[in-house]
């Protein structure tokens, strides 16, 4: 017995030290830097600056150069995406602490420190500064609910942290998948009953049907001229999507947006309600004979190009609309997840010109649509806008 009790103290010792190993292991803290190797200032921050600052407060560091190393990039892009990190606001150096706190760019070490030691302070929170060289005038601050922040480069951080336990502080609620659903698919189909593109499309038709072309042919240009006017729209929309990231105020974006519907849809019933109103929401005139010489020329690459050009020409009738939910997403969803509902928004768009092209199987039916389209055409516009009214008014209420 005297010799196992040695044996048993010894089994004792080495079963705790496991235990505290294990114990100190599952506690282990981590930082994860991303980073550009060639970058001369990213290089100094990572092997000089980072090392020390986070050993100091006992952080293990992790490197990945996602240059250098093509694995890398995904692990970026896949952090990024698990946190939800916009577009705008993902840098060329990024520092992912545990998993509350992300610092974007060169962020002063004095923010950074304070940050680390009051932890309370905040639940997440994303600090972006993306200028080198001495350039740093500002710097961006987001909880990943609210408003992006942005402040002078030596306004402490303090000063958001203090304003985001206001209670007079309002955070836009961001709501659920089937809510922007309903909202991008009513408006994106509503938006597509435009009179000025089912015009176009139908006159398009009926000539085919005249100069005796089959019906696998014309079903071919009007898949062409439709993917052309898609093509034109979400180019559109992209070029506004990227304007309002770059103005940095997507929720003011999305106020202006509103307003604009709103007062299209007003232009929009005054030019049905006096046939005199000087304003028109349509195809400027001096434009229509451009598109039926590309439409009289019968081809694919002529059907393409006249699409397009609907497609451009048809955007000042009803893209108050679509000006509207892309200010709108831009306060809901992140990039990707907003380039996904614009592919989707611009799907359904142009589905009432395909569901119009499928109807216009025969000369008959065509002339029937047509006779339709002159006689209905009022009701539309009034029934567009009197949506355009309702919509800005919803994105005011529920979505800023």
């Amino acid at each position: 017995m005297k010799r196992l009790l040695p044996l048993i103290i010894m089994g004792v010792l080495f079963i705790s030290g496991t235990h505290v190993t294990h114990a100190a292991g599952a506690s282990e803290k981590t930082v994860k830097v991303f980073f550009n190797e060639a970058c001369e200032d990213c290089g100094e921050l990572v092997t000089e600056t980072y090392p020390a600052l986070f050993e100091e407060y006992g952080y293990k560091l992790e490197l990945h150069d996602y240059i250098n190393e093509r694995s890398n990039r995904t692990l970026l892009t896949q952090a990024n995406t698990a946190w939800g990190v916009p577009f705008e606001l993902q840098s060329h150096i990024e520092v992912f602490i545990n998993d509350r706190l992300l610092i974007g760019g060169h962020v002063p070490e004095r923010t950074i420190r304070y940050l680390l030691e009051h932890p309370a302070g905040y639940d997440r929170l994303l600090v972006y500064q993306d200028a080198m060289h001495g350039e740093q005038t500002q710097y961006q601050v987001w909880d990943f609910a609210g408003d992006i922040k942005t402040y002078s480069i030596d306004e402490p951080i303090e000063t958001y942290l203090q304003e985001a336990k206001t209670p007079a502080t309002q955070q836009v609620q961001r709501r659920g998948f089937w809510d922007l659903f309903a909202v991008i698919t009513s408006s994106a189909f509503l938006d597509g009953l435009n009179p000025c593109a089912f015009a176009v499309l139908l006159f398009f038709i009926s000539f085919l049907f005249t100069i005796k072309q089959t019906r696998s042919t014309i079903w071919k240009m009007g898949f062409v001229y439709i993917g052309a006017i898609y093509l034109a729209y979400l180019l559109i929309g992209l070029g506004i999507a990227q304007a309002i990231i770059i103005s940095g105020a997507p929720h003011l974006m999305a106020k202006i947006g509103a307003y604009l519907v709103i007062g299209l849809g007003v232009i929009q019933l005054l030019g049905v309600a006096f046939p005199t109103f000087p304003i028109r929401l349509r195809i400027p005139m001096d434009l229509k004979a451009t598109l039926e010489k590309w439409m009289y020329k019968a081809t694919l690459p002529a059907s393409f190009i006249g699409g397009f050009l609907v497609g451009l020409c048809t955007f000042p009738c009803s893209g108050g609309i679509y000006v509207a939910i892309i200010g709108m997403l831009a306060t809901q969803s992140t990039a990707l997840q907003g380039t996904g509902w614009m592919l989707w928004y611009n799907f359904i768009f142009v589905s009432p010109l395909l569901i119009l092209l499928a109807m216009a199987s025969n000369p008959k039916a065509t002339e029937h649509l047509q006779r339709l389209e002159r006689t209905q055409a009022r009701h539309t516009k009034l029934l567009l806008g009197a949506f355009m009214i309702a919509l800005g008014g919803i994105i005011l209420i529920f979505f800023t």
